[in-house]
């Protein structure tokens, strides 16, 4: 009887240990279900918020728009426009949709020289009293390879307004800041002759055709 009960008792155990170990792995598994279900719904939700139609202001404090002109035909002189605004719509799904809205502030011309700038600003280049901005509103645009697009829009300086494409690298894979707001960049270049915009003051001493590039950096908050 001894025996006999000794062995029940063995079995006892064995069956429950058994159950408990079942049960431990069934918790586990439960868990683990919950955690996959959860990653499977923020990724969702990610490329939800990736393919949607997003708009994007231009941060100002880190972008740059950047001119070049020929100096006697021997030289490059340099400069940048220091502050430059506005808005991009920008679909990831179709970047052929991307649309530019973007407002350069004139009055910020810097080449480093004060006289030179002085000069550029009054009403021999510029005439920055009278026309305070640069703007460009894009009106069409063109995928132009991979990373590539071309966006074609309504370039006015001087108060005169002229069609302009810019060749744009990007815009990048977006990011988030540490703040969280969602981050891109992107690089455009255009030429244009400063003729065109009524712009004629020393033929010969300033070159006619200005390089213009932008670096760009576009920021939307954190939802």
């Amino acid at each position: 009887m001894t025996q006999k009960n000794g062995e029940a008792d063995n079995f006892n155990a064995n069956i429950k240990g058994e159950n408990t170990t079942s049960m431990s792995d069934n918790r586990h598994k439960n868990i683990l279900t919950k955690r996959v279900l959860l990653a499977l719904v923020v990724l969702g939700v990610s490329f939800v918020c990736a393919a949607e139609t997003q708009t994007l202001q231009i941060d100002p404090n880190h972008t740059a728009a950047q001119f070049s002109v020929r100096h006697l035909g021997i030289s490059t002189v340099r400069g940048v426009f220091e502050k430059t605004t506005g808005t991009v719509v920008f679909d990831p799904s179709d970047t052929a949709k991307t649309s530019i809205d973007a407002t350069i502030d004139a009055t910020t011309f810097n080449s480093r020289v004060q006289m030179r700038d002085n000069d550029v600003r009054s009403p021999h280049f510029l005439d920055v009293a009278k026309y305070p901005t640069i703007t460009f509103k894009s009106t069409r645009t063109e995928v132009a390879g991979a990373g590539k697009l071309k966006i074609t829009g309504d370039l006015t300086i001087h108060g005169v307004t002229k069609q302009v494409v810019l060749d744009v690298d990007g815009p990048s894979e977006a990011i988030k800041d540490p703040m969280g707001n969602l981050r891109m960049g992107a690089d455009a270049t255009t030429k244009i002759n400063r003729n065109d915009f009524g712009i004629t003051t020393m033929p010969g001493i300033v070159g006619d055709e200005i390089q213009i590039v932008l670096d760009v950096e576009l920021t939307r908050p954190a939802k």
